[in-house]
């Protein structure tokens, strides 16, 4: 048996046929775990290329490993083709067989025929003996895959139907030519260089650039036996291990005393808690080998694939690990950052680090925010308190507007990458703000952060239950519950109850005791079977509670006689009456004795308003003159019970008559008449909002409405019970006018004693928060 390193061209140039047995399994690889990768890795290398050659510098061979593949070279025959049988890498064989199609047939159509004629050598054997025959292929796949191969590679007549082949061959295409024009990828960034040293530095990479280790068995070797002891008794070194191994040799080199380093830095990478195995996307890792890839995207501030960790680590860590001194910080902070990340399972989640791990990682599964986590929180940059806070909450609500939404997440990678470069240019004691900034200019699809406008337009009609898995609906129905409390001081400041789980309050299987009599057309019962899936028809409640509640009718009365679930002659209402004490089903109970689908939308409305409160959206969207959004728990007109949650638009348009002179010159007793310090307080929530219209340009409608209704004092309580800021303050702080917020009046010296320690302590930490007045 022998292994040497092979070139695509030392694999391919000559009459090589490389044939893979027709009883092995079928093409099977994909764009997310192999053809993106592939081509992100020799898009990199011809990327290198270029930049050598527009520098007037000769480019290095760099080279990027592909893997190894195994066969068994067979006698030769006069005349023919030198025929290999593939024993193992045949997935890996075919795409590269498909990627060097694509990119030449790419590189023909712009008009580079001898390049394109080099890589059809790779491709085909042209003599006119193998014409019509497999042997004319470099490559012949499995059974499965020849019809689909031979017409990908040699279009004749047409295809009907899918193929992963024809798949992956439309893959490359579409990248190699978006290479190859110079399109700009998700970042804006252009690929250097003409489009004729492009197309020559690609054809270079995959000529001679991408390296396979061939191993070629001798007719003494059991291939068999060779490919089990490969795919199925090895154990792998893990990235770690390999990292280690290559780390304690450079500190011999240098002199460290690599003792004390295992001691010190590497003891507990050997835990059995960092090698066990998790799920990473469709992939199960050790928990030590994902941490190692999420740490070096945050200190290269770029993407780093699991399979590439260990080489970006050796290049990374080459400079630091040329001292011992250098060597020891290095060290030192990863081993920081270790500890940091090992903690993360243990957060509180009563806190804005714990409520961010379990909701953004744990339960909408986004774990490739870990990188940006890592950093607000790694004691290496020293990132204030209060601005971990900002940031976290800021990407925070990015993520659950865009799940709501159902946008895409496929871009987040990169994005978060991003961030990372973002944050590199501003200081730690700005590092919250700058998240919120950035996340706030982004304006294409696969990363803008949705509005206020469009979260109430989409929610009300949107069916989520079925779309969006139950686990990220319990978030975000526990945290409008949660939001709903702290509206009143009246309702206790608990935890909700694990284990809650999602209900329906109109069933869906409504058709047993909710239809109309005479019954709903089927026009109207498809509606409705769509509207019992929306955001205003969910609720929260117990296993035990949601057992009973099944699909019984709404009242006592209609329940007459039911015994299904427990509980005989108890509606749906009575229930939830009885036996749950969330803010949310009180609400509901309050609706009276119906349930309608109009009480559906209104309520939907009423939670999107809610949602909008707990995950402020970005600034440059939270308002754009009328701070129009209602508040949740009191602000939310109801009449006979129900919820009527005025439309926006209209709202703000009448507000928008309000004349400043009227403001002016409103009557400040009529907001109370409880003193002089009252007094002057509701004078000075008056005159804010004056200036902010007429400084700022900033006109907060139903802040206004709230002074008339309740009076400045408890206006101001209110939105300091609030979970999270305003609108109106994060409007204000996007003009650069924190000067006019309510938190800024309540904090004047002469105020103060209108206030609780807390609510002052929020008021100074919503300030700091945003980098205004610090010394509070």
């Amino acid at each position: 048996m022998e292994a040497h390193p092979r070139s695509p061209r030392e694999l391919f140039e000559g009459k090589e046929h490389y044939e893979i047995p027709a009883f092995q399994r079928p093409y099977v690889w994909n764009e997310e775990d192999q053809w993106a990768p592939l081509w992100d890795d020799v898009a990199r290398v011809a990327h290198s290329y270029v930049v050598a050659k527009e520098a007037g510098i000769e480019p290095k061979i760099a080279q990027h490993f592909l893997g190894a593949v195994v066969y068994e070279t067979k006698p030769p025959v006069a005349g023919d083709v030198t025929h290999h049988e593939v024993i193992d890498g045949q997935q890996r064989m075919t795409t590269l067989q498909l990627l060097l199609d694509a990119a030449r047939r790419a590189i023909e159509e712009r008009g580079y025929e001898l390049l394109a004629e080099a890589l059809e050598d790779l491709i085909r054997n042209k003599s006119k003996a193998f014409a019509g025959t497999r042997k004319r292929f470099k490559l012949w796949p499995s059974q499965a895959d020849r019809s689909a191969f031979a017409f990908v590679m040699d279009p004749e007549g047409s295809w009907h139907g899918e193929h992963r082949i024809l798949e992956a061959h439309a893959f490359f295409l579409q990248e190699v030519e978006r290479w190859l024009i110079g399109k700009p990828d998700d970042d804006g960034a252009v690929p250097p260089g003409t489009e004729q040293l492009r197309a020559e530095a690609l054809g270079s990479t995959l000529q001679d650039r991408l390296t396979l280790v061939a191993i070629d068995l001798s007719g003494h070797d059991d291939a068999q036996l060779i490919f089990e002891t490969l795919n199925d008794r090895g154990t792998p070194l893990l990235k770690a291990d390999l990292i280690k191994n290559w780390v304690f040799r450079r500190g011999e080199a240098i002199g460290a005393d690599v003792e004390k380093w295992s001691v010190i830095y590497w003891a507990d990478f050997d835990d059995v808690w960092w090698r066990e195995e998790i799920k990473q996307g469709r992939q199960v890792r050790p928990r030590v080998d994902i941490f190692l890839q999420y740490w070096l995207t945050m200190r290269s501030q770029d993407e780093v694939k699991g399979e590439h960790t260990f080489r970006v680590f050796t290049e990374y860590a080459a400079r630091d690990m040329d001292s011992v001194t250098t060597a020891n910080a290095l060290l030192g902070e990863l081993r920081n950052d270790a500890e940091t990340y090992r903690n993360f399972a243990q957060l509180d989640e009563t806190t804005t680090e714990g409520r961010f791990y379990s909701r953004v990682v744990e339960t909408m599964e986004l774990a490739a925010v870990t990188p940006v986590f890592l950093w607000l929180l790694s004691e290496n940059h020293g990132v204030p308190k209060t601005q971990i806070r900002v940031g976290l909450e800021a990407i925070e609500s990015w993520v659950i507007r865009r799940t709501l939404l159902r946008a895409t997440t496929k871009d987040v990678n990169k994005f978060m990458v991003a961030i990372l470069k973002a944050l590199d240019r501003v200081s730690a004691e700005k590092a919250g703000l700058e998240i919120r900034r950035y996340l706030s200019e982004q304006t294409a699809e696969t990363r803008v952060w949705p509005s206020d406008a469009e979260l109430v337009t989409f929610l009300p009609t949107a069916k989520l239950y079925g779309n969006i898995r139950q686990g990220r609906l319990r978030v975000v129905l526990g945290a409008v519950e949660q939001h709903l409390r702290s509206k009143s001081q009246m309702y206790e400041a608990v935890q909700l109850p694990t284990g809650l789980e999602i209900e329906h309050v109109m069933p869906r299987g409504w058709r047993t005791h909710w239809n109309t009599d005479p019954p709903m057309s089927p026009e109207d019962a498809a509606a409705r079977d769509k509207n019992v899936n929306t955001i205003g028809n969910l609720t929260l409640v117990t296993k035990s509670l949601n057992i009973s509640l099944s699909n019984r009718p709404w009242t006592d009365s209609e329940a007459v006689g039911l015994k299904e679930g427990g509980k005989p002659g108890m509606g749906k209402r009575s229930l939830l009456d009885e036996f749950s004490l969330l803010v949310l089903n009180k609400e509901v109970i309050k609706n009276g004795e119906s349930w309608t689908d109009a009480d559906i939308f209104a309520r939907s409305k009423y939670i999107a308003n809610a949602i909008c409160e707990v995950w402020p959206g970005p600034t440059s969207y939270s308002n754009t003159g009328d701070d129009d959004r209602r508040p949740i728990a009191d602000g939310a007109d109801k009449r006979d019970g129900r919820y009527d949650v005025e439309d926006s638009s209209a709202t703000a348009s009448s507000s928008e008559a309000l004349p400043n002179e009227a403001v002016e010159t409103t009557d400040v007793d009529q907001l109370t008449s409880d003193g002089d310090l009252l007094r002057d307080f509701n004078k000075a929530m008056l005159d804010v909002y004056v200036r902010a219209k007429r400084e700022a340009g900033y006109t907060a409608t139903y802040y206004l409405e709230m002074l008339h209704r309740d009076g400045g004092l408890e206006t101001a309580r209110r939105l300091l019970a609030s979970h999270s800021v305003s609108d109106g303050f994060t409007a204000l702080w996007g003009k650069n006018r924190l000067d006019l917020t309510v938190e800024n009046v309540v904090l004047e010296p002469e105020f103060r004693s209108l206030f609780s320690e807390d609510e002052l302590a929020t008021a100074r930490r919503r300030l700091a928060d945003y980098g205004f007045r610090p010394d509070l």
